[in-house]
């Protein structure tokens, strides 16, 4: 159960698009509030929303863009809140940038094969890409980083998003965060 006083703390889940790290996110969510513990999403493509009206993806957008997320991921930790960053951030510099400037972070890994994003494509992203009307995709056209050493990685071909919610948990329980 989260003190009053607790210090907040941050979940990076990076993945591929449609690795199901949204799915993922908001099973952590339900079960985190279950314990009473408020917790804020930094989902990518809302926040985006608040930064550009037309972001244009690239790697200046894309540096411009995380930094600006990690920035506000450290100010509501500060302020004792937890927060999930729901989002790719293909370059490990960009989730290495929010764990340096957050003491209580770590990073969770959806490892889901580009095959399968590719079928899943909720958002039609890697669709956009093979005919031309994308060309940032992660995974595709832009490099994606998967971490060195996640504090957790879970399997997104495979596991249930109940079950992978749990082991989240389980593991944020286990190194004392909540």
């Amino acid at each position: 159960m989260a003190h009053e006083n607790q210090p907040g703390f941050a979940l990076w889940i990076t993945g591929l698009p449609a690795s199901g790290k949204s799915v993922i996110t908001w099973a952590v969510v339900v079960k985190l509030r279950e314990r009473g513990i408020p917790v804020t999403v930094l989902e990518s493509d809302e926040m985006r929303k608040q930064f550009s009206a037309q972001p244009s993806y690239d790697a200046q957008d894309r540096d411009y863009f995380y930094g600006s997320l990690a920035f506000i991921g450290k100010i509501l930790t500060e302020h004792g809140i937890a927060v999930i960053f729901d989002a790719t951030a293909n370059r490990r510099a960009y989730r290495d940038r929010a764990r340096q400037q957050i003491p209580r972070f770590l990073e969770v890994y959806i490892d889901t094969p580009l095959e399968t994003c590719i079928q899943r494509d909720p958002k039609g992203i890697y669709r956009k890409a093979n005919a031309g009307e994308a060309r940032h995709v992660p995974g595709l056209q832009a490099v994606y980083e998967a971490p060195l050493n996640p504090d957790i990685v879970i399997y997104g071909g495979m596991e249930n998003p109940e079950v992978a919610a749990t082991r989240i948990v389980e593991m944020l329980e286990t190194r004392g965060i909540i």
